[in-house]
């Protein structure tokens, strides 16, 4: 089932996500059902935050930037051809390397894209869909990804990244964004 995306403004953005037991209702329902919303709403990643749920959950597919890219993108990237995976109790363990700029997006901030700098490597300790442990490390368009969800379930976004100038130009956009004042090819939910 298709779930409607949160919009900026929504309280649950912006609170410290919980760490859930094998035993949470309806979990692999919810995971599919997060993967089914992730890709119609051309996403690469979710956060459960984003439909409206306050756990440590979030899936990413960073293998499918990698199936559509041009030709001279090809091996650009170290971490091709890309992972895909649920996340479930994430906890990163360390981020390495240099940070590097790339132009990220947000489905819970649509229409909105800035250059944001993020390390080249992460490290994340997680259980995957079966509660099985996991110590991973990630880099390149992999490791932006999980970051930028992982931030999710920590109750941060994107634009707090952004010098304090940049996030003034952008407050009547995202307070259109708060107010539903926005045009998306996906179903939303907006808290005002």
């Amino acid at each position: 089932m298709i779930l409607p995306i949160v919009a900026y403004g929504s309280p649950v953005l912006r609170k410290l996500a919980q760490d859930i037991n094998p035993n949470y209702p309806e979990l692999n329902k919810l995971i599919a059902d997060m993967w089914e919303t992730m890709y119609n709403s051309n996403g690469v990643g979710l956060a459960a935050p984003q439909i409206n749920r306050d756990i440590r959950l979030f899936v990413m597919d960073s293998a499918q930037i990698f199936e559509n890219q041009e030709e001279e993108e090809k091996g650009k990237y170290p971490d091709e051809p890309g992972f895909k995976g649920v996340f479930i109790n994430a906890h990163v363990v360390s981020v390495d390397g240099k940070k590097w700029s790339y132009n990220e997006g947000c489905l819970s901030i649509p229409r909105i894209r800035e250059d944001i700098d993020r390390h080249e490597t992460v490290t994340i300790d997680f259980v995957d869909e079966h509660f099985k442990p996991q110590q991973r490390t990630f880099n390149g368009l992999t490791a932006r990804i999980i970051l930028h969800e992982y931030d999710h379930i920590d109750g941060k976004l994107f634009i707090d990244y952004l010098k304090p100038l940049k996030r003034t130009l952008l407050k009547r956009k995202l307070d259109d964004i708060s107010k539903g004042k926005v045009k998306v090819d996906y179903r939303m939910m907006f808290s005002k």
